[in-house]
């Protein structure tokens, strides 16, 4: 059993004890906590608190604890239902509310469920924001509201719809195009949210869809990461042949996979990087992606004349960078676009349009979209250590010992990056297990995978 809380929120396991697992009263101090932190920080003038959910078979359960414990707090609950993650997102912009918690364990698999917590603008908290959430629960610092100041609870199933049109009407995806190119794709929704919102979106962008997992029970028909280890059913299906397209998400569609009509792999990492070139097109400015993405984008990005920034591994790290140079666009490697246009958060849906955009303009396969595209390949390692090892004292010990190299640029803003003229690793502390991650990436898998065991190695001397 599991329960880890992060300042990005509280996720586990279901059932067991309190304190070991994701249960009622765990959730019932960390929700206290989070609107606690909300009201001390006076940023929203608003009392009103969204909650969206996946469908995840616990989620009944986390979010009557949620909303009954905001209301007990004095804050009014917006409930939208069954909702994406940028979904609930955008319902906090668009409500002008003071926050939102999305109920989602996103790609953990189904005896999983966590609480992700957003500020006023929709957007995940900040370190900063997060560790005085921890430090709130950890002392029970919270007080509840009497029997005169209970929040009132209402429901509005109409984000979802909302959510839709707003991708529409983004200057960049063109429907016209999408739907004149008469795609016909298969989508694994994986028994989530996705199989809710993403049959209105193909429906509205004129697209022909087969739906696999799609009924939204929460029992998931596979391991809900959109890997290749676990797509063998959609692969299989597009390999049958009449397909343009697959489309893979997560439980709760922050994250974006495509399938060439091939039935191979359209690759991850070049999901971001893709949506980037077609964007770069038509506005030119900054890209971001985390450490541990693709050197493609930087490769797309600099080939439009623009300029790439890396940004440390996390959303929030991400979309402060992104701020900070006027990205136009910006994301994760692990298929996650964040659009400004739109709103500062992974999105699926904004994803999906705008690659079928490319895809129509481009009038070719998506087999040959990926094969315009730099090719590099990423090994991931770790290096499983004591509870005791210094690990920070490893991670110096590797920076120092590439510092002085010619052709090596040293990067320590989130453990360290060594970037070699056709290659990097990336070398950083895991925040909830005692091990170094090691990725790695190169021109061919064999050549990634050797770097990240000579950096191991050295890890371990």
């Amino acid at each position: 059993m599991t329960l880890i809380k992060s300042i990005s929120g509280i996720r586990g396991t279901i059932g067991g004890k309190a304190g070991d697992t994701l249960n009622p009263l765990d959730i019932v101090k960390f929700t206290s906590a989070y609107a606690t932190f909300i009201r001390r920080s006076g940023k929203s003038q608003s009392n009103t608190i969204v909650v969206g959910r996946d469908a995840r078979i616990s989620g009944e359960m986390v979010k009557n604890v949620v909303c009954g414990t905001l209301m007990g707090m004095g804050y009014d609950v917006l409930n939208i239902g069954l909702a994406t993650t940028p979904t609930t997102e955008l319902a906090v912009i668009l409500s002008k509310a003071a926050g939102g918690i999305i109920i989602t364990a996103s790609h953990n698999p189904r005896h999983w469920n966590a609480l992700k917590l957003l500020n006023e603008q929709g957007e995940f908290l900040t370190k900063a924001d997060g560790n005085e959430v921890l430090a709130i629960a950890d002392k029970e610092d919270f007080e509840y509201a009497d029997v005169d100041h209970l929040g009132k609870y209402t429901e509005d199933d109409t984000f979802n719809r909302r959510h839709i049109d707003s991708v529409l009407a983004l200057d960049l995806v063109d429907v016209d195009a999408i739907r004149k190119a008469h795609f016909k794709v298969c989508v694994d929704t994986i028994n989530s949210v996705g199989g809710i919102i993403l049959p209105d979106l193909l429906n509205a962008l004129g697209v022909e869809a087969k739906f696999l997992n799609g009924t939204p029970n929460g029992d998931f028909a596979h391991n809900p990461e959109p890997l290749e280890k676990n797509l063998g059913g959609i692969m299989g299906e597009i390999s049958k042949g009449g397909y343009d397209l697959g489309i893979v998400v997560d439980p709760d569609v922050d994250r974006l996979a495509f399938i060439q009509e091939d039935g191979k792999m359209y690759g991850e990492e070049y999901t971001l990087v893709t949506v980037a070139d077609y964007i770069l097109d038509h506005v030119k400015g900054a890209t971001v992606s985390n450490l541990s993405s693709t050197r493609a984008l930087r490769d797309v990005t600099e080939k439009h004349g623009c300029k790439y920034y890396a940004a440390a591994v996390g959303e929030v790290n991400v979309t402060t960078k992104m701020k900070e140079v006027g990205a136009v666009i910006g994301g994760e490697g692990n298929g996650g676009v964040i659009y400004p246009e739109s709103h500062y958060g992974r999105d699926a849906l904004v994803g999906i349009s705008l690659f079928l955009s490319h895809l129509a303009h481009k009038g070719c396969k998506a087999s040959e979209l990926r094969a315009s595209y730099p090719n590099y390949f990423i090994a991931k390692n770790r290096v499983d250590l004591t509870p005791d090892t210094d690990v920070d004292a490893i991670l110096e010990r590797v920076k120092e010992r590439y510092a002085n190299e010619k052709d090596v640029t040293v990067t320590d803003i989130d453990g360290v990056k060594l970037d070699f003229p056709d290659k990097w690793v990336h070398l950083r502390k895991s925040n909830t297990e005692p091990i170094i991650r090691v990725y790695s990436e190169a021109a061919t898998m064999e050549a990634a995978d050797e770097l990240g065991k000579e950096l191991m190695a050295f890890c371990k001397k």
